[in-house]
């Protein structure tokens, strides 16, 4: 039997779209928007590109999903940044940006938007803790996270062409 397949597709102004297909070729799709939600569809099997179930999950919902799927995934020393009150998102560096060969202290990220940019993932690499004179590269995913507000802003900044 196959192996399940997961593909991340960016949703410039409103997310990201995850869609997995299962060892027996079911196809599941979540969109995760940037406010929190999510919307959970399924497709037919007797024809892929039509959807059999849609429902949209607010982000509390989308926890008890989470719970219910992964019970164990919590951890008593796993900080969860959403009962502070922060999110923690991965922000896609275009080839167009403007950012794109300049360094991570230009975008001035904590002083603009209060989010901090905790990690950066370049191809297989992940450069924890990226100091000002990091230079950002077209392809670079970046880990910011702060306020649902914040990081919005940020997301806005860093899609700047």
């Amino acid at each position: 039997m196959p192996a399940s397949r997961l593909s991340r597709t960016p949703l410039p102004g409103i997310g990201i779209r995850y869609d997995l297909t299962t060892r027996e070729q079911q196809r599941l799709s979540v969109v995760a928007q940037r406010d929190g939600a999510r919307t959970l569809s399924a497709y037919r099997s007797d024809d892929p590109d039509e959807c059999a179930l849609s429902t949209r999950l607010s982000s509390g919902e989308a926890d008890a999903l989470i719970d219910a799927l992964m019970p164990s995934h919590h951890s008593p020393t796993l900080l969860h940044t959403t009962d502070l009150g922060l999110v923690a998102e991965r922000v896609l560096l275009s080839a167009t940006s403007h950012w794109n060969g300049r360094l991570l202290g230009e975008t001035r990220m904590r002083t603009e938007t209060g989010v901090s940019i905790v990690a950066v993932l370049r191809r297989a690499d992940a450069i924890p803790s990226p100091a000002p004179d990091f230079r950002l590269a077209g392809g670079d995913t970046l880990i910011v996270i702060g306020t649902r507000e914040g990081v919005e802003t940020a997301a806005t900044i860093l899609g700047r062409e």
